[in-house]
C-alpha cells in the first residue's frame, strides 16, 4: 500500500476510535448521571425557587436534570428521590407545598437551619415518608389537626423541636402507628398532650420537654410500654405524679425537672428496676429523701437528682446501696445532717453536689469522700457555716477535677493538701473568711482553667508564678458533665451579695478572679502570658503601680476589671489591642493621662473611669492632663454620637494627610508608566485608594 493511502487509512481507523470512545464515555456519563423523574426535578426546583437568595446549594445544578447528583438527594434504583438530606446548610426561607411531590420520599431532614413562617400541611402526607426533622428551625404558627390516614402508617421518626409551634398539640399522632421517635421539645405548645398521642405502641422516646404544658400528668403515659426515654421537663405539670410505672418496664430514663409536681413520688417510680437516670429538681414535691429512692430496688440507677424540693434529710445510708449511682445531685434540700460514712463504698460515684442543703462537718465530709476514688466533680457550696478549713495534710482528693466550696464562711487558709490534687480545673473558694496568702504552690495545679479565690480576706503578693499554670494560658479542659440534662452546676453570688446565679460547668469561661481581698504590690507583666483568659478580676485590692502594657498580649480577654486599687500612671494604650474586651473597669485608682478611644474603649461607659482625678475623661473640659476638650462633634465612630476634636487635630490627623499626599504622588506616577503595565498599575491603584480610605 502506496504511503498515502496507508497514512489516510490511518487516519480513518483513528478517528473510527475515537468517535466509539466517545460514544461509549457518552453512554457511560448517562448511566452515571440519569435525568431523574420529571416530578421530582419539578420539585426541587420548586424547592430552590423558595430559598432566599442567594442560596448556597444547587446554583450550579439548576440547569442539569440529573438531580439524583446534587447535594443532599438521594434516588432509589428506579431514579426516583427518596432522600433530601440538607441539615446544617444555614437555608433560609419558606417551605413550599411543591415539595409533596416527592412522592417517592422517604428520608426529609432540614434540621439545623433558618426556615421561617409555617409548615405546609402537605409535608405530613408523603406516603411512604420514615423520617422527618425539622428541628433547629424558626417554624411558628399551630400544627392543624393530622389528617394522616394511611400516609403516616410508615413514619417512624418526627422530630420538630427547638422551633416556635405554638398552641395545642393536635389530634392525629394515633395513626402514626410505627413511630418511634417523637421529639416537640422546646417550642410553645400549651394545653394537654392529645389522647390518641397514648396509642403509640411502638413509640420508645417522647420529648415534650421546654414548653407551656399544663394541667396533671395523664395517667395514660401507662400505655407507651416500650418507652425508654421520656422527658417532660421545663413545663407547668402540676399535681403528684401518677403511679404508672410499673407497666413502663422498658423505661430508663424520666426527665420531670422544673414543673410544679407536689406530694411524695409513686412506689412505682422509686422502685423501678429499669430506671437508670431520673432527674426532678425544681419542682414542690415532699417526703423523706430515703422514700424518694429505694436502692434495693433500683438496681440501675446510675444518675439521681432530687434537687431543689422539699425533701428531707438525713442522707440515708442507704444511698450507698446504688451500685452504679454515678452522679448524685441532692442541692437545696433541707437535709440537716452529715455526709455518711457508707458513702466511702460509692465506688461508682463521679459527681456529688448537695450545695445549699445545711450539711455540717467538712472535715469529715472530705475524709469520707477522699475514698470515692472516681470522683472528679464536689460542689459543696453554701453548707458548714463558720466552720474551719481542714488542715489534714493526710487528705486526698487527687482525682477531683471540680471542686466548689463558695458560699460558707470558711475561716483560716487556703490548705496544703490541696497542692496533692494535681487534676483539678476548677476551683472555687469564693465568698469565704479565709486569710493568709495565696500559696506559691498553686503552679503546681497547672491543669486549673478557673480560679475564684474573691472575696475573702487574702493578703500579701500575688505569686508571679501563677502565671506558669498551663490551664490559664491554653485551656485544655478534660473535664466532661456526666450528666445528660441540662442542670445547675452550683450556685454563685453576684458582686452585690445579694443574688444568686445558676451555672454549668461548660458556661464558664477560663477565669482568674482574686477580687474582693487585701493584696498588694505590682501586678506583673507575666500575667500577659495567659492567653486563653476571658476574665481577669482583680478589683477592690490594694495594688499598686502602672497597669502593664503586656496585658494586650491577653488576646481572648472579655473583662478586665482592676477598680478599686492603688494603681497610677496611663492607661496603655495597647489595650486598644483587646478586641474581645466587653467590659473594662480601672475606676477609682490613682491613673494619669488621656483615655484611650480606639478599638473597645469607645463603648465603656465613663463609670469605667471615674474616681482618677488625673485622668482626661471623654467628655470633661479639664486641662489637668495637657489640653483642653473642644466642643465635640458628631461622628458615627463614637457609640455615643462624638469623637474627641482634639485626636482629629493631632497626630492621627497628620499622618493621614502625610500617607494620602504620598499615595496620591504614587498613584500619579503608576498612572504615567508604560501601557504594558496598566492593568497591572491600575490595580495596585485601586488598592492604595482603599488603603486611604
Amino acid at each position: 500500500m502506496r504511503p498515502l493511502k496507508l497514512s489516510f487509512f490511518m487516519l480513518l481507523v483513528t478517528l473510527l476510535l475515537v468517535g466509539c470512545s466517545q460514544c461509549h464515555n457518552n453512554n457511560n456519563n448517562n448511566n452515571l448521571n440519569p435525568s431523574c423523574h420529571s416530578d421530582d426535578l419539578t420539585a426541587l426546583n420548586g424547592f430552590i425557587d423558595s430559598l432566599q437568595s442567594p442560596s448556597p446549594i444547587w446554583r450550579s445544578s439548576v440547569t442539569d436534570s440529573a438531580c439524583c447528583t446534587w447535594e443532599g438527594v438521594t434516588c432509589d434504583s428506579s431514579d426516583r428521590v427518596v432522600g433530601l438530606q440538607l441539615a446544617g446548610k444555614k437555608l433560609s426561607g419558606k417551605l413550599p407545598a411543591s415539595l409533596s411531590g416527592l412522592v417517592y420520599l422517604k428520608t426529609l431532614n432540614l434540621s439545623n437551619n433558618f426556615f421561617t413562617d409555617s409548615v405546609p400541611v402537605q409535608l405530613f402526607r408523603f406516603p411512604n415518608l420514615q423520617l422527618l426533622d425539622l428541628s433547629h428551625n424558626q417554624f411558628s404558627g399551630y400544627l392543624t389537626t393530622w389528617d394522616m390516614s394511611q400516609n403516616s402508617t410508615t413514619l417512624e421518626l418526627l422530630d420538630l423541636s427547638h422551633n416556635d409551634f405554638s398552641g395545642e398539640i393536635p389530634p392525629g399522632f394515633g395513626n402514626c402507628t410505627s413511630l418511634h421517635q417523637l421529639s416537640l421539645g422546646s417550642n410553645l405548645f400549651t394545653g394537654n398532650p392529645p389522647e390518641d398521642l397514648f396509642q403509640l405502641q411502638s413509640l420508645t422516646r417522647l420529648d415534650l420537654s421546654a414548653n407551656n404544658l399544663s394541667g396533671t400528668l395523664n395517667p395514660n403515659f401507662s400505655n407507651l410500654s416500650n418507652l425508654i426515654h421520656l422527658d417532660i421537663s421545663s413545663n407547668n405539670f402540676s399535681g403528684e405524679i401518677p403511679d404508672i410505672f410499673q407497666n413502663l418496664k422498658n423505661l430508663k430514663m424520666f426527665i420531670g425537672y422544673s414543673n410544679k409536681f407536689t406530694g411524695q413520688l409513686p412506689p412505682s417510680l422509686t422502685n423501678s428496676p429499669s430506671i437508670s437516670s431520673l432527674s426532678i429538681s425544681n419542682n414542690f414535691l415532699s417526703g423523706s429523701i430515703s422514700s424518694a429512692v429505694n436502692c434495693s430496688s433500683m438496681l440501675s440507677l446510675t444518675y439521681l437528682n432530687l434537687g431543689r424540693n422539699y425533701f428531707v434529710g438525713p442522707i440515708p445510708d442507704t444511698l450507698s446501696l446504688c451500685r452504679r449511682l454515678q452522679v448524685l445531685m441532692l442541692s437545696r434540700i433541707r437535709l440537716d445532717s452529715q455526709i455518711p460514712d457508707s458513702f466511702k463504698e460509692m465506688t461508682s460515684l463521679t459527681t456529688l453536689s448537695v450545695s445549699k442543703s445545711n450539711i455540717s462537718n467538712l472535715s469529715s465530709a472530705l475524709s469520707i469522700l477522699q475514698h470515692c476514688k472516681n470522683l472528679t466533680s464536689l460542689i459543696l457550696t453554701a453548707n458548714f457555716v463558720n466552720e474551719r478549713m481542714p488542715i489534714d495534710p493526710g487528705l486526698r482528693l487527687g482525682n477531683v477535677k471540680t471542686l466548689v466550696i463558695a458560699n460558707c464562711g470558711l475561716t483560716g487558709s487556703i490548705p496544703y493538701w490541696l497542692s496533692h490534687s494535681a487534676n483539678l480545673e476548677l476551683l472555687d473558694l469564693s465568698w469565704n473568711n479565709l486569710t493568709g496568702e495565696i500559696p506559691s504552690w498553686f503552679r503546681n495545679l497547672e491543669f486549673i482553667f478557673y480560679l475564684d479565690l474573691s472575696n475573702n480576706s487574702l493578703h500579701g503578693q500575688i505569686p508571679e508564678n501563677i502565671t506558669e499554670m498551663r490551664g490559664l494560658r491554653h485551656r485544655n479542659s478534660s473535664v466532661k458533665e456526666p450528666w445528660r440534662v441540662e442542670l445547675p452546676l452550683f450556685t454563685k453570688k453576684n458582686h452585690s451579695g445579694q443574688s444568686l446565679q445558676y451555672n454549668t460547668f461548660w458556661s464558664f469561661p477560663p477565669t482568674l478572679d482574686l477580687s474582693h481581698n487585701m493584696l498588694e504590690g505590682h501586678i506583673s507583666t507575666m500575667f500577659g502570658n495567659l492567653r486563653a483568659l476571658h476574665v481577669f478580676d482583680l478589683s477592690h485590692n490594694m495594688l499598686s503601680g502602672d497597669i502593664p502594657s503586656d496585658l494586650s498580649k491577653m488576646a481572648n480577654l472579655e473583662i478586665l476589671d482592676l477598680s478599686y486599687n492603688k494603681l497610677s500612671g496611663s492607661i496603655p494604650f495597647s489595650l486598644q489591642q483587646l478586641n474581645f474586651l466587653s467590659k473594662f473597669d480601672v475606676g477609682h485608682n490613682l491613673l494619669t493621662g488621656i483615655i484611650p478611644i480606639g478599638g473597645q474603649f469607645l463603648t465603656f461607659p465613663d463609670s469605667s473611669f471615674e474616681g482618677n482625678s488625673g485622668l482626661c475623661m471623654r467628655y470633661s473640659s479639664s486641662s489637668s492632663c495637657g489640653f483642653t476638650r473642644k466642643e465635640p462633634i458628631r461622628n458615627r465612630g463614637d457609640e455615643d454620637g462624638y469623637f474627641d476634636v482634639d485626636s482629629i487635630f493631632g497626630l492621627q490627623f497628620g499622618l493621614g494627610v502625610c500617607l494620602g499626599f504620598v499615595g496620591t504622588l504614587v498613584v500619579k506616577f503608576l498612572i504615567r508608566r508604560s501601557p504594558k503595565k496598566k492593568k497591572r498599575n491600575d490595580f495596585l491603584a485601586r488598592r492604595i485608594l482603599n488603603i486611604q480610605m
